[in-house]
């Protein structure tokens, strides 16, 4: 560069830049990625072979919908039940081929294996079975580990059986003296380590605890561990709790886990919430918890219910809103004529997805009792009914002298959906501000190009030039911040935009129905 001349041809391209910049800026604010936006789950007892096959009709027939976006059996197993890749027999003989290995001192080998074994044992069932292999596995890499002279790695195998079972024995006649002594040097040195507390409670008393697959106690349960992250998982005879990670550290860790909720749900060979009768709302609160865990914005819960042992079979379904935490619409249909089932689901997935209830959907009232609602002997009236009264079906069945509407939508926004907006009329009105500092640089730019030399640089005597070019540099640092924040603003607000659950809709019909003692009025309001 020449003494006393400065390039113009930095600012242009960075100006340039800062264009194109601009450009996917607004190409990003109306791009995020979409998190699925239903789960179908079943409810009731969840090894009925009926009970699946109908939900996952449901389940089948709401994907087919053009842009639904439902989250899969597959996924939903794999986020709460992940299961092993491989046997326990299959990872057993993984090992003996991995102790071949060590015998013909192919240490690098042998490491490779014992590595891939311990990395799936965490997906296998917690117990006896899964222990053995965790403390044969370490054992086996400890002796290659010593073999190939990595004391460390031998050592560090050790501690992950002694911080589990501080009592555990070697065979002696397994293993050389030399091995045995180094374990026990080992055992003496946690013995003194420093420890922290591990509290364990349950929902669910006298639930067994178990830290990586070995058992430790019954809840409550109160331990001195060693720091460090530890797999805990709660059992109570078939409930499971949900599989999850602890970073013990201290001077006091305590955990609570809901072994009644985690236990109701099970992922094969459909998501399902394990639910006894008259369990209804505890169910729905389960489902919303799930939904929130997965999430989605809204859970469709399929049951199939009879209201007396000899009444006919519905498929119901309800919706639920997870953020609101409440439910939004609940419609059924008889399950009786095998011909007429394709177009019952397809009415009800148009339910499901839009509010709408084609028949031969029914939908109860919300003061109103679903026709497949459980009904006990005392609740059926024995009095003599006169011809001519007035009666209101089951899923209508209303109070006197009171007027209901079938459906209430709440109107109120949600406040994640509010967030998102203020965010992103923030990140608008930056992307506002960055056009306009592009357009002022523009003309500074082009007042600039008029001090140029044939060569296409500034004399640096040229005080306007100089000032010019100063301004211009102000702008490209003020560009740069507007785009930063007008990006990182718009990207958040899409995002909560797209993971904030919309207002209901509302319902294409409302029905208005009162009864009094002259006779009975109904009032339909609505677009057909």
């Amino acid at each position: 560069m020449a003494c006393g001349t400065v390039p113009a041809r930095d600012l242009r391209l960075s100006l340039a830049m800062k264009t194109r910049l601009l450009s996917f800026v607004c190409v990003l604010s109306c791009v995020a990625h979409a998190t699925p936006r239903r789960l179908v789950v079943a409810s009731g007892e969840c090894q009925d072979a009926e009970l699946n096959t109908q939900a996952q009709a449901v389940h089948d027939a709401l994907s087919r919908r053009p842009e639904q976006a439902v989250l899969s059996p597959a996924a939903f197993s794999e986020h709460f039940f992940p299961s092993p890749p491989r046997s326990d027999e299959d990872l057993q003989r993984q090992l003996e081929a991995a102790q071949n290995q060590f015998y013909e001192a192919r240490h690098p080998q042998a490491e490779q294996l014992i590595g891939d074994v311990l990395r799936k044992l965490s997906r296998l069932p917690v117990g006896n079975t899964r222990w053995q292999l965790h403390a044969h596995a370490q054992l086996l890499h400890a002796l290659n580990a010593r073999a190939a002279g990595k004391g460390k790695d031998s050592d560090a195998a050790f501690r992950a059986i002694l911080r589990l079972d501080p009592q555990y024995k070697l065979d002696a006649g397994l293993y050389p003296p030399s091995f045995r002594q180094a374990f026990e040097k080992v055992r003496g040195e946690l013995a003194r380590a420093r420890k922290v507390k591990l509290s364990v409670k349950s929902s669910l008393p006298a639930s067994e605890v178990y830290l990586d697959g070995h058992k430790a106690g019954q809840t409550p349960l109160t331990r001195e561990v060693l720091p460090g992250e530890y797999e805990l998982t709660v059992v109570k005879d078939e409930a499971v709790s949900f599989p999850r990670r602890l970073q013990v550290e201290g001077p006091d860790t305590p955990v609570f886990v809901d072994l009644a909720y985690e236990g109701s749900v099970s992922g094969s060979p459909f998501p399902c919430l394990a639910a006894p009768p008259r369990s209804a709302e505890r169910t729905m609160s389960h489902a919303i918890r799930v939904g929130g865990t997965l999430g989605v914005e809204e859970v469709i819960v399929v049951r199939l219910e009879r209201a007396s042992s000899k009444g006919p079979q519905w498929l119901a379904a309800t919706v639920l809103n997870v953020e609101g935490g409440q439910k939004l619409r609940e419609g059924g249909f008889k399950i009786q004529d095998p011909e007429a089932f394709a177009a019952s689901l397809s009415a009800l997935v148009d339910f499901v997805t839009t509010g709408k209830a084609p028949p031969p959907l029914v939908v109860p009232s919300p003061q109103g009792t679903a026709p497949w609602a459980l009904v006990n002997s005392s609740d059926v009236p024995h009095a003599p009914t006169a011809p001519g009264d007035f009666d209101v079906p089951a899923p209508h069945r209303f109070p006197e002298e009171r007027a209901i509407t079938a459906a209430e939508p709440s109107s109120r926004t949600p406040k994640l959906r509010k967030i998102s907006y203020g965010v992103l009329g923030g990140g608008a009105a930056a992307l506002v501000g960055a056009g306009i500092v592009r357009l002022m640089a523009q003309k500074d730019l082009d007042r600039l190009d008029t001090h140029l030399d044939a060569s296409g640089r500034l004399d640096a005597r040229d005080t306007e030039a100089m000032a010019l070019r100063d301004s211009l540099s102000t702008q490209r640092t003020l560009l740069t911040g507007l785009l930063i924040g007008s990006g990182a603003a718009l990207t958040t607000g899409a995002v909560l935009f797209l993971v904030s659950p919309p207002r209901a809709p509302p319902p294409p019909v409302t029905l208005d129905v009162s009864v009094e003692s002259g006779g009975a009025s109904a009032r339909i309001l609505g677009s057909f």
